[in-house]
């Protein structure tokens, strides 16, 4: 298996700004759309309501699938990338994992506060990853999560490096989202970063993983001189 196709599979799915979701229903199955999120340690982020068929069917049942489409190079839609993850789906109380999936999701404020949604999260078990036509590559768990290491490490330098970058590269991070509205980042993992300006997201994906601020660094740079390039 070549070391990228985890990455290749993460990337993909945190850039995808809606999934589907299948949930099953008396062994019935059920395909909704769902707009998701993903946890700095590869987990995926839902916020659903439970006035949802596909809440109640969580509920009642937590294994799920949940497949994210990335775009098809020509005319025949089997060449585009796509991943479906396989797992557990859990309702969670995490006001640091809400408040990430709201930042890929900013439009949602409106209704955040709303008393029928909360948060749930699927933990993967396996995924698949079909990076175009007859490209399919299995994962196991252990190959589809990033290093926990770098995940810790990237989670301590996050609020550093937001906030260097937010009060010292404005101008660099509109450069890298390609227009002059106000970007902040507003998060940062082992796998890239994203940008909001109001309800605009933009996701920046790395060339690689990193596992320390140093890396980042290098990754932002490298982005900076490549859009200003042109």
């Amino acid at each position: 298996m070549e070391a990228d196709h985890p990455f290749t599979a993460r990337c993909l799915l945190r850039a995808a700004p809606a999934a589907t979701l299948a949930t099953q229903q008396e062994g019935q199955p059920f395909a909704s759309l769902v707009t998701h999120a993903v946890a700095p340690d590869g987990s995926v982020l839902l916020f659903l309501s439970m006035l949802s068929q596909h809440t109640r069917h969580l509920v009642a049942e937590p294994r799920c699938s949940l497949m994210a489409v990335g775009y098809a190079p020509g005319p025949n839609p089997q060449t585009a990338p796509r991943v479906t993850v396989t797992g557990l789906a859990e309702k969670v109380d995490d006001p640091a994992l809400k408040a990430r999936w709201l930042a890929r999701h900013p439009y949602a404020a409106q209704y955040a506060g709303f008393g029928d949604f909360a948060l749930w999260r699927i933990r993967p078990v396996q995924a698949l990853l079909v990076a175009g036509f007859a490209a399919a590559h299995r994962l196991r768990q252990a190959d589809y999560m990033p290093d926990p290491a770098a995940v810790a490490a990237i989670a301590a330098a996050e609020p550093g490096v937001i906030q260097h970058m937010n009060e010292d590269h404005r101008d660099a991070m509109a450069a890298i989202a390609g227009d002059d509205r106000d970007w902040r980042m507003v998060g940062l993992d082992v796998d890239g970063c994203d940008l909001a300006a109001g309800e605009a997201t933009f996701r920046l994906g790395f060339s690689a993983p990193v596992a320390d601020a140093g890396a980042v660094r290098r990754e932002l740079v490298e982005a900076t001189r490549r859009a200003r390039a042109g």
